[in-house]
C-alpha cells in the first residue's frame, strides 16, 4: 500500500486573521443585512468563503437556491430558517447545514439582532455580495434604505448576476 504524499506548503499563502469589528474589512449592506467578508475566495484558494452575517429584526434574504454547500452557526439571537418549505427556529449555538441546490432562506423575526457566521463551499458567494451591496462603516451599521426605483434597480442586478454566481431566487415579489 502506497502512503499518500502532500503536495508542499504553498508559501505564497498566508496566516490571515479576520477581525469583524475592523473598520477597513468590507462590510456590506444587502437586503436590509450587514455581511463582513472575513475570509474571501482568495484567502482560500477558492474553497470556501466565510461570512459574518448580522442580521436585525426583519432582516434576512427572499427564497432561493444554489449550486454551493452553505452552513449557518447562529452565535447571537435566532432566524427562522425555511429548507424544501419547512420552517424551523434556530437559536444561537445551533449550527444548520443547507445541501447544494436545495430551496432555503432565513428571517430574524425577533425583536434583537441575529449574529451569524456563513460558510459557503466553494467560495463565490462573497464576490455575488460584493457586487450587489453597498459597502458600510461596519458591521452593524444599517445599509442605506432603497426606494422602489433602487429595489427594481437592486432585483434587476440580481437577476442579471444571479446566474453567474450560480444563484436562483424563487420568490420575486418580497422587497430585496
Amino acid at each position: 500500500m502506497s502512503e499518500a504524499i502532500l503536495p508542499a506548503d504553498d508559501l505564497k499563502r498566508h496566516l490571515l486573521i479576520a477581525d469583524p469589528d475592523d473598520p477597513n474589512m468590507p462590510h456590506i449592506g444587502l437586503t436590509g443585512d450587514t455581511y463582513t467578508v472575513l475570509l474571501s475566495g482568495k484567502d482560500t484558494a477558492g474553497r470556501y468563503c466565510l461570512i459574518d452575517m448580522h442580521v436585525p429584526p426583519g432582516g434576512g434574504p427572499p427564497p432561493h437556491r444554489h449550486d454551493f454547500e452553505e452552513t449557518f452557526v447562529v452565535i447571537e439571537g435566532e432566524i427562522h430558517a425555511t429548507f424544501r418549505g419547512k420552517e424551523q427556529v434556530v437559536g444561537s449555538g445551533e449550527t444548520i447545514h443547507i445541501p447544494s441546490n436545495a430551496p432555503h432562506q432565513f428571517q430574524n423575526r425577533s425583536d434583537r439582532p441575529a449574529r451569524m457566521l456563513c460558510i459557503c463551499s466553494p467560495a463565490g458567494q462573497d464576490e455575488f455580495f460584493m457586487k450587489l451591496g453597498t459597502r458600510v462603516t461596519s458591521r452593524t451599521a444599517a445599509p442605506p434604505k432603497l426606494g422602489e426605483a433602487g429595489q427594481r434597480d437592486l432585483l434587476q442586478k440580481v437577476q442579471e448576476l444571479a446566474p453567474r454566481y450560480r444563484t436562483e431566487l424563487l420568490q420575486h415579489e418580497r422587497k430585496l
